[in-house]
């Protein structure tokens, strides 16, 4: 009787090690490019609409930068784009071996973190500030000109990123359907901000707010005229 239940146990035990680390495994790890755009769909799309970078080039360069989510500084710093430190980076930071040994990266606390850095990185720099006259479109320019401003020493760097976007229809996101989304996302809760701290709308508790992002054509005339009044 001991035996069989000493034996249990052992069985039991030995399960539980294979079975708990192969189940944490499949929930954490992400297999496809496609399980990646779903799950940070709407943060890129959020980028896009305040920054004006477009949402298919900031997910290819996620993907490609932080191999869906799987490299060990994705995993261990958020840090989904390769961001090393620079000189005015004041924030935690992780070494990794990289182009040279011991290179110091950023680290984030969230994922979102890291995606908002992204846009503030390309952003506040001279070297990409062409980019930003771009047609939200153009992607394959976008990814050309983040090659050509340094962003990357891999030497097909923008051919990659042009193959991840059309293998998986990236482009579709700057369709306008998709920009109703990226308004969405980010507006709803400024005009909320915006409109309970005015006096002009003692009766904001009632406001429909989806009624304003119920017809895409009008979605941007809707909005400038809501603050603006809000104002």
């Amino acid at each position: 009787m001991t035996f069989l239940l000493h034996k249990n146990i052992y069985l039991s035990a030995f399960l539980f090690l294979i079975i708990v680390p192969t189940f944490f495994f499949a929930q954490t790890v992400i297999s496809s490019p496609q399980q990646y755009i779903e799950r940070y769909k709407e943060i890129a799309l959020e980028q896009m609409y305040e920054f004006n970078i477009p949402a298919s080039v900031i997910l290819a360069q996620a993907i490609f930068e932080s191999n869906m989510g799987n490299s060990n500084l994705a995993k261990k710093s958020n840090n989904h784009f390769g961001i090393k430190c620079h000189i005015e980076w004041g924030g935690d930071t992780a070494v990794v071996h990289d182009d040279t040994y011991n290179e110091c990266f950023r680290k984030y606390t969230s994922i979102e973190l890291s995606y908002l850095d992204h846009s503030l990185f390309l952003k506040s720099r001279g070297n990409y500030a062409n980019l930003f006259s771009l047609n939200i479109h153009d992607y394959k320019t976008w990814c050309r000109g983040l090659k050509a401003s340094g962003y990357a020493t891999y030497p097909y760097y923008d051919v990659v990123l042009i193959k991840i976007i059309e293998e998986n229809e990236l482009y579709k996101l700057e369709r306008p359907e998709q920009l109703k989304e990226a308004i969405a996302i980010t507006t709803q809760h400024e005009i909320k901000t915006t409109v309970k701290s005015s006096n002009k709308f003692s009766d904001y508790e009632n406001i429909n707010f989806d009624l304003l992002f119920s017809n895409e054509n009008d979605i941007p005339t809707q909005i400038i005229n809501f603050i603006c009044v809000a104002n």
